[in-house]
């Protein structure tokens, strides 16, 4: 029998070690700007074609290569950063394995075009499938241009599986970030297609931030800073009012990369435990630099996993320096956008924070004539925050129907009520239990409704409508708001601009990354609507019921608007607000249960009452 086993050609190891390192177009963008980096650079731009299907081309003014440089990067596992096994343990720069430029060779087409300082000409080559096809000198600017252009072009079936090219640019901005946060002195351009998305101009850390998620960030940040002789730890993390319900904003740099890690991630939540929900995330932007010997960031090709020699002591530091931060925020000042102001340790008294005015509630059917006087309702207002009151529409026609009951106890005939009259409200007053659940006695016993969930109900079938029929009414706004979004958020909002405007609101583009809503849904009312949370709460609940729930584009628009417009728990309700929602939660097509599958309705007999007495 003849031998079998033999080595595998160059070609081929090459297109097996892309498929580790080089997943999507977004994969080599982080190769390709990781090398610019280790260049020394101090200008890079990114430019794409097709969400970097058709061309990734980055541009860098480092120390550019020799002519055998040039060559030597495209073979496999050749590097200038290691020598020997020791250097493992003792890496700082971003890339050391010299496997990207083999990998990105065997699957696209690829020019480079290099000089060095002191060079008078720099070197052109031509690789395609590892195929190298010229090498000759040329005229270049200092530094390194390299072009990727038809990635997977001689591999179809990997190139069939890359998504839509909105989704692979998502991943392409995710890569951008993550580099140009790490680096914050670096200047940075991305173009897509012809149109610059970023131009972040070499700057500090909170700038950096700033210039990257929106103006809006730079009252949002608290900075962190620990210096140990474990680990040195500085960067910023969110305050809790602006936590997110999807995980976008996270980020972990272990001596400038970064990484991904549970560990420390629960390490922050942690210390946020009793200052957000639980389906809620903060932002940090976290640094932690340690001695290269104490960790290996040889445990995964893409590099986004490191082993700690003392994660626990790494977890301790973190977790207390974040909770410190938090404490401190009550009394820190406002961090300086043109200054790293909040690492110098300053303490001084928090400014006053702006009074809001008391509101005036009335109630319209008051008579001071009659002996009955109504108790005093509390009417909530309708903004954001504390939620909105329901469609009064029908208020008029249900008490005329209550009105004219003759006794206390005749049943109000509400309109959509279930066939079962053992369920039919038995008495006009309902009582609001801990500003949560709306009671009512029914023939059968007692009825309890979670007043948050009915409204959540409401809201997800008349948005479900409006969506379907493209007809939601909207509400021009005296003041139009404008509403800055990160590029994603604002390419995914620009994607759902149609769906949008048929729940009722007016929208429409204004400048980079920015929309100008000029309208809201008539179902919101129009009291201290905040429509610049409304919208940025709408596209987060939209992300995070796809992602949860892997819902459809409508599906997830509707439950996303239905959570974020509904009335919450603590809101104060008055008689009209509560026969309302009674009225128009029976008036839906599935009132028992709430959008996420949990009860509504609970009743309890007269039976099971009965025996809690022993009776």
């Amino acid at each position: 029998m003849s031998d079998i086993i033999q080595l595998l050609p160059d070609s081929v190891a090459n297109q097996i070690a892309a498929g580790e390192v080089v997943q999507r177009p977004a994969s080599a963008v982080k190769e390709l700007l990781e090398n610019a980096i280790d260049a020394g650079a101090t200008k890079i731009q990114l430019i794409l074609k097709d969400a970097g299907k058709a061309l990734i081309q980055v541009i860098d003014n480092g120390c550019g290569m020799s002519i055998t440089d040039a060559r030597m990067c495209f073979e496999r596992h050749a590097t200038s950063k290691v020598r020997k096994a020791e250097d493992l343990f003792a890496i700082r720069t971003m890339g050391f394995r010299g496997e990207a430029m083999a990998s990105i060779a065997a699957i696209a087409q690829v020019e480079l075009k290099t000089r060095r300082h002191e060079d008078e000409l720099g070197t052109l080559i031509h690789i395609e499938g590892s195929e190298v096809v010229s090498q000759e000198p040329v005229a270049a600017s200092e530094g390194t241009s390299i072009c990727i252009k038809n990635l997977f072009f001689n591999t179809p079936a990997r190139r069939n599986f890359l998504k839509s090219n909105p989704a692979e640019m998502r991943h392409v901005i995710d890569e951008f970030q993550r580099v140009s946060l790490a680096y914050p002195a670096i200047a940075f351009s991305l173009h897509h297609d012809g149109v610059e998305i970023y131009r972040l101009p070499s700057s500090v850390l909170k700038q950096r931030v700033v210039h990257l998620f929106g103006n809006n960030y730079n009252q949002r940040l608290i900075p962190v800073e620990e210096e140990t002789s474990i680990i040195n730890l500085k960067g910023f993390i969110g305050k809790p009012e602006f936590a997110k319900k999807t995980r976008g904003e996270q980020f972990f740099f272990v001596n400038n990369r970064f990484i991904k890690d549970n560990y420390l991630n629960h390490a922050v939540n942690r210390a946020y435990e009793d200052l957000l929900p639980d389906d809620h995330f903060p932002l940090y932007v976290l640094f932690i630099d340690i001695d290269p010997a104490k960790i290996d960031v040889n445990v995964h090709p893409t590099k986004t996993e490191i082993k700690y020699l003392d994660e626990k002591s790494i977890y301790a530091i973190l977790h207390s320096a974040v909770k410190r931060s938090l404490g401190r925020f009550n009394i820190s000042p406002t961090i300086d956008f043109d200054q790293e102001t909040g690492f110098s340790g300053m303490i001084t008294p928090k400014a006053p924070e702006e009074i809001v005015p008391p509101s005036i509630s009335f109630n319209p059917d008051f008579n001071p004539f009659s002996e009955d006087k109504p108790q005093k309702e509390t009417h909530f207002s309708r903004n954001y925050s504390g939620g909105i009151s329901p469609s009064t529409k029908n208020w008029g026609s249900l008490y005329e129907i209550a009105n004219h009951a003759p006794e206390e106890q005749t049943s109000m005939e509400l309109p959509g009520l279930p066939a079962d009259d053992s369920l039919v409200p038995v008495q006009k007053q309902l009582m609001q239990l801990h500003n949560k659940y709306i009671i009512s006695q029914i023939k059968s016993g007692l009825m309890v409704i979670d007043q948050q969930a009915a409204h959540e109900r409401i809201l997800y079938e008349r948005f479900s409508l409006h969506l379907e029929d493209r007809k939601g009414a909207s509400q021009q706004s005296l003041f139009p708001q404008t509403v800055t979004l990160s590029h994603n958020d604002y390419e995914l909002a620009k994607s759902l601009l149609d769906d949008i405007k048929s729940l009722g609101f007016e929208v429409r583009e204004f400048g980079k990354n920015t929309l100008v809503i000029e309208g809201i849904p008539v179902d919101l009312g129009s009291n201290n609507i905040n429509e610049t949370q409304l919208f940025e709460h709408l596209i987060e609940g939209f992300k995070n019921s796809q992602q949860e729930l892997k819902l459809d584009k409508r599906d997830a628009l509707a439950r996303s608007m239905a959570r974020n417009s509904s009335i919450k728990s603590g809101a104060v309700l008055g008689q009209q607000e509560m026969n309302t929602l009674i009225e128009e939660l029976f008036a839906c097509k599935s009132p028992n249960f709430s959008i996420s599958g949990k009860p509504v309705i609970q009743t309890i007999g007269l039976t099971e009452l009965d025996k809690k007495f022993d009776k």
